[in-house]
């Protein structure tokens, strides 16, 4: 039995599955039809909502005629007339479900906020595992070669688990090398991590990563992610929109290892391009695999060498595990009378010592724990700001 919704029959399953107050079921599958269509991107996607007054369907049945009033040229909207008889919507939403993989368009107020605010963010976001709202907030791109050395595997390891500890998402290619050991590293240390795939979700590339990928949606504690339907094959082609993705989830983006000539070094530059940070670890000057890298910090990107320097540089002091820790830890008088004392510039603990009249191992434990609440940042000398 089915359901109608706005006169067209409607696979209970299906609706269940993929329960969105912004689409009906009938629109979903169009949005996901036109996903499919070569030659109609996020441009020109928007062109023909606007025209066709958010009817997609309507658009997605237009001659012609229609289609080049809404601004296609007529090669463009012959190649789409052509395709168009091919694909089925209906069939192309059912062909989802039993994958597990769920479909997030830009209506959906579960669209990824950081993606949303890039130019030619994809309008249909293809996953598969679980995301969650501080995936959609707090996320780093690692990025770098697929022939990772020892110094590339090991720095990597480093900053991917410290982010992990620090509940900092880490999003990444599932790319031998580099992307490989992100992904496994935040895993091992109970973080999160998305998988940002070059071709559609039925179809894991590279092959040898396949527990991994399997691993990242059965652990809970991530998604993989395209925007290419079900069928796309991991073609060259495809992966400069990769890394515009991996890119445009993150609040920046780390390079731990990569040669002069990179993938990694497109996904740096989607970033500039996105307005977001490009942070680099130094490599030898001898290592053909930190060449790219070290170009990187040259041209202006932040040398970093600890995870504190990324999240000073975002101004990540407010961690989910620092605002979880503040609602456990509630104020005591000892931490209204620092409070009152502290500022945003740096105060040396004597001085506080001096001025709040409180014993030295207070004062020393109350900092301890308001930092961890990520009120206060101890930033050397014995020094301490406010940072709420």
């Amino acid at each position: 039995m089915g359901k109608k919704k706005r006169g067209k029959v409607v696979d209970e399953g299906l609706a269940s599955y993929y329960p969105s107050d912004a689409l009906t079921l009938d629109e979903l599958q169009h949005w996901i039809a036109f996903s499919r269509v070569q030659g109609i991107g996020p441009v020109r996607f928007k062109q023909l909502l606007t025209f066709f007054a958010e009817d997609v369907a309507a658009a997605w049945r237009a001659d012609l005629k229609g289609l080049i009033a809404a601004g296609l040229d007529t090669k463009v909207a012959e190649k789409f007339l052509a395709q168009r008889t091919h694909i089925n919507p209906q069939q192309e939403l059912e062909r989802l479900a039993p994958l597990r993989i769920k479909v997030i368009t830009w209506k959906d107020a579960t669209y990824p906020p950081l993606l949303r605010k890039i130019e030619h963010a994809p309008a249909v976001l293809y996953t598969c595992g679980t995301l969650t709202e501080d995936d959609r907030r707090y996320a780093l791109g690692i990025v770098g070669t697929r022939k990772i050395s020892t110094y590339g595997r090991q720095v990597t390891e480093r900053f991917a688990a410290d982010l992990a500890r620090g509940k900092v998402t880490v999003v990444s290619g599932l790319a031998h090398g580099v992307d490989t050991v992100a992904h496994t590293t935040a895993l091992d240390n109970g973080g999160r991590t998305i998988a940002v795939l070059a071709c559609g979700l039925d179809t894991i590339y590279p092959r040898e990563n396949y527990q991994l990928a399997r691993r990242i949606v059965e652990s809970g504690h991530g998604a993989l992610i395209t925007a290419f339907p079900l069928g796309v094959k991991p073609e060259s082609g495809n992966f400069p929109a990769r890394n515009h993705l991996i890119s445009g989830l993150s609040l920046g983006v780390l390079v731990t290892e990569a040669p002069e000539r990179s993938g990694a070094l497109i996904t740096a530059s989607s970033a500039l391009n996105q307005g977001r940070e490009v942070f680099a670890v130094p490599n030898g000057i001898f290592s053909p695999g930190g060449c790219g890298v070290n170009k990187l910090i040259q041209d202006g990107a932040h040398l970093v060498m600890s995870v504190n320097d990324i999240l000073e540089n975002l101004n990540l002091f407010m961690l989910p595990q620092q605002v979880e820790a503040q609602e456990l830890l509630p104020e005591n008088e000892e931490e209204r009378v620092l409070l009152a004392l502290l500022s945003r510039e740096p105060c040396h603990i004597d001085d506080l010592i001096r001025s709040s009249a409180l014993h030295a191992s207070v004062v020393g434990s109350t900092l301890m724990m308001m930092e961890l609440k990520g009120i206060t940042r101890h930033v050397g000398g014995q020094q301490y700001v406010l940072v709420r």
